[in-house]
């Protein structure tokens, strides 16, 4: 049998179970039982029957109070009353919080069989927050509630039961928290004779008192931060006024975001750029690389002009005027990040070079800037790997590939990621004899196998060399000849080249002005190490970008500078917690490769379960018209649902029309939503809708169609 046919029995035991003891308490009307006159009525039969039964009547007591807690009746209250007024303080006080938790927790249990995977398949995106704060501070939380009674007492039990907190954490901070209100309803127990109500047991005053006490760890813990965080800058002067609310270092994306924020929100700001306005993405990464890849896209069409029923074409070009086409690109986006436009917006813009000398200050040009808080935003770099001798030889990387005049003629490119890609494609449209080098087994390694296999097979189609399991050991020359040797399955193999482009990663810009000094914590990978506020380990200094990661994209980027802005800035009255939950990214090959959420390997290897619908774009008509039908589109789904766990597409403008599948995951909107909108036709972003199709012919309802074909046959006599 299935573990979830067992589970299914199992929770069909306990349901029956359940509905029996409360339906045997309802008929007999045994909550006449658990009322506060029926104790006061029997008070002194129980205490004589206590007296001469002292261990029954607690094995007694304690049975019946956990049962009553575990099945969330009324009479809780009652139930601890009675232990009071019948077992004394201290022996009622015992028995009762061991008792009165042992119920909860076997509720919470119940709760949790029978309900959380449910609810957290059903609204896990929209309880993420919550269930990251039950893992983080649930202990917490739950003592909070247990300590304030307006909070009824079944109400927690069954609601924790649904989140991520551990059953052992749940016991004993339940018994910790409910022991003072234990106390409380046990003392009063003891004076049963004088009440007349359960009213008037807890009082305002009281409650308030409860409510203090409940908030005190998480006041503790607030107050525990700031003593941390004082005693990290006590070694620094603090100044008595600032010339700035904020200095941000880097105007690329990340920092081009913050200040713009900054200076919405009418905070002074500084953004200190050594280098050029617009950082990596406009200069040297996303524009000029569209740019150049656009001018090779329109050679390959050329070279496919038999498909768009031409007897052939040509195209004379100068590789140089196409290099200074990319220049021009730059030149005409430059305008959105230039500093005459973040001037008049409000920013102070420095072009120099910045150093932290404290948590307060950042010199640059012979000035001491003093600020409330610092965004360091200084972006990322090409990582060139020590391979021996490769400094013997001029290589380019993506930062300098853009200076060439000239064409390479045999042109190595070190790297199968996303940039080496999409560079290899381009030189080989653009008339370079490329070849490519990858020491893993596959390029594209992010990727599924098969969306790697596609964009190899394309590579090497239009004529590049593509060489996985290939691992750079040196560059030589030999007789005016540059080589480089890789090792193959333990096989020495030359490669002849005329360039080399090394394209195997970025690393953060973490040196040379001021980290080091200031003791930051970094990250194994050599990035900033950030709290989930963007915070640094010196609680002034604040990050975003390719400097503290994980993914760098410039459209992450601007996504965690909102973040880094507005938590530096109003961070002591409100912080916010940087969301990765639907993080996109597209690699520029042609076809396209774009990507949200999970992809089949991440699924796997973290042992998620999914369902996969797929759809090929060759069969789409505006691809058909268009010559484009190629790729694919993946659509991971969690079982037996339309919820959207990830989408892959390979194909033509495939960045592109991945977008409704992130607006739909974002909102917590399904395939039969995606399916159920108008697409226009002919477009490509059908495709979106005919993958859904695909979902639901999948999830038909079988039975309901052979009824609906018996009705059809009826009708028709």
């Amino acid at each position: 049998m299935s573990f979830n046919k067992k589970k299914r029995r199992t929770a069909i035991v306990i349901l029956l179970a359940i509905a029996v003891l409360v339906a045997v308490f309802i008929g007999f009307d045994l909550g006449r039982y658990l009322s506060f006159e029926s104790l006061k009525s029997r008070q002194s039969a129980l205490a004589s029957y206590y007296a001469g039964h002292q261990p029954m009547t607690i094995m007694i007591y304690m049975a019946v109070y956990i049962l009553v807690a575990a099945l969330s009746l009324p009479g809780a209250a009652v139930m601890t009353l009675a232990g009071g007024a019948i077992l004394g303080f201290w022996i009622g006080l015992i028995v009762v919080s061991f008792a009165s938790t042992i119920g909860a927790t076997l509720a919470f249990l119940v709760a949790r069989f029978l309900l959380k995977d449910y609810v957290q398949n059903k609204f896990g995106d929209r309880i993420r927050g919550i269930n990251d704060g039950v893992e983080k501070d649930g202990a917490f939380y739950l003592f909070a509630l247990r300590m304030v009674p307006i909070f009824p007492f079944f109400v927690i039990n069954l609601a924790m039961g649904l989140t991520p907190i551990r059953t052992r954490v749940f016991y004993f901070v339940s018994q910790v928290g409910m022991l003072a209100g234990t106390a409380v309803y046990v003392n009063a127990g003891t004076q049963l004779a004088r009440l007349d109500s359960l009213s008037g047991i807890v009082s305002p005053g009281l409650i308030f008192s409860f409510v203090l006490l409940g908030m005190l760890p998480l006041i503790s813990k607030k107050i525990v931060t700031v003593i941390q965080s004082k005693k990290i800058l006590a070694k620094y002067p603090k100044p008595k006024k600032f010339d700035y609310n904020l200095v941000v270092i880097g105007a690329g994306a990340a920092g081009l975001v913050t200040a713009y924020i900054a200076a919405t929100v009418r905070a002074k700001v500084a953004l200190i750029e050594k280098h050029k306005m617009g950082g990596d993405c406009l200069n040297t990464g996303c524009v000029p690389s569209k740019a150049l890849i656009r001018s090779a896209k329109i050679l390959s069409y050329v070279k496919r002009a038999g498909e768009f029923g031409f007897d052939g074409g040509k195209i004379d070009f100068d590789f140089t005027r196409v290099m200074e086409r990319v220049h021009q690109v730059i030149g005409k986006i430059e305008p959105h990040d230039s500093l005459e436009r973040y001037s008049a917006l409000g920013v102070e813009c420095i072009a120099g070079e910045a150093t932290i000398t404290s948590p307060y200050t950042v010199a640059v040009n012979g000035r001491t800037l003093t600020t409330r808080n610092i965004v360091i935003a200084s972006g990322a770099r090409p990582f060139v790997p020590p391979i021996p001798g490769l400094d013997k030889v001029p290589y380019l990387t993506s930062d300098t590939v853009w200076d060439i005049k000239e064409r390479p003629g045999r042109l190595l490119v070190l790297g199968g990621g996303p940039i080496g890609c999409e560079l290899t494609q381009t030189f080989c449209r653009l008339g370079s004899l490329v070849t490519q080098v990858e020491m893993m087994p596959q390029i594209m390694g992010r990727e599924d196998a098969d969306v790697a296999m596609l964009i190899r097979e394309k590579l090497e189609s239009e004529g590049v060399r593509v060489l996985t399991d290939h691992r750079a050991k040196e560059v030589k020359l030999e007789n005016g000849e540059k080589i480089l040797v890789c090792d193959h399955n333990g096989q020495d193999v030359d490669i002849h080249f005329d360039e080399i482009l090394v394209a195997v990663g970025r690393a953060a810009n973490i040196s040379g002005f001021g980290l080091e000094e200031l003791g930051i914590d970094l990250t194994p990978r050599q990035t900033l190490a950030a709290n989930t506020f963007l915070q640094t380990s010196i609680p002034t200094i604040y990050c975003a970008g390719d400097v503290v990661g994980p993914y760098q994209f410039t459209h992450l980027a601007g996504h965690q500078a909102w973040y880094a802005a507005v938590n530096s800035l109003f961070g002591r009255l409100k912080s916010f917690k940087v969301d990765y939950g639907v993080i996109p990214w597209a690699t520029y090959t042609d076809p396209e490769v774009a990507r949200v959420g999970l992809n089949e390997t991440d699924a796997k290897e973290n042992g998620i379960a999914y369902e996969l619908t797929r759809y090929g774009i060759d069969d789409l008509d505006r691809a058909i018209a268009d010559s484009e039908d190629h790729g694919f589109v993946k659509v991971l789904t969690k079982p037996g649902t339309d919820k959207i766990l990830g989408v892959t597409i390979v194909g033509a403008h495939a960045a592109d029309i991945i977008s409704e599948y992130v607006l739909a995951m974002r909102n917590g909107l399904g395939l039969n939503k995606i399916l159920g909108t108008i697409h226009i036709y002919p477009t490509m972003a059908e495709a979106n809708k005919y993958a859904a199709g695909e979902w639901k012919k999948a999830h038909a309802p079988e039975k309901i169609l052979k009824w609906l074909e018996k009705y059809h046959a009826w009708v028709r006599g």
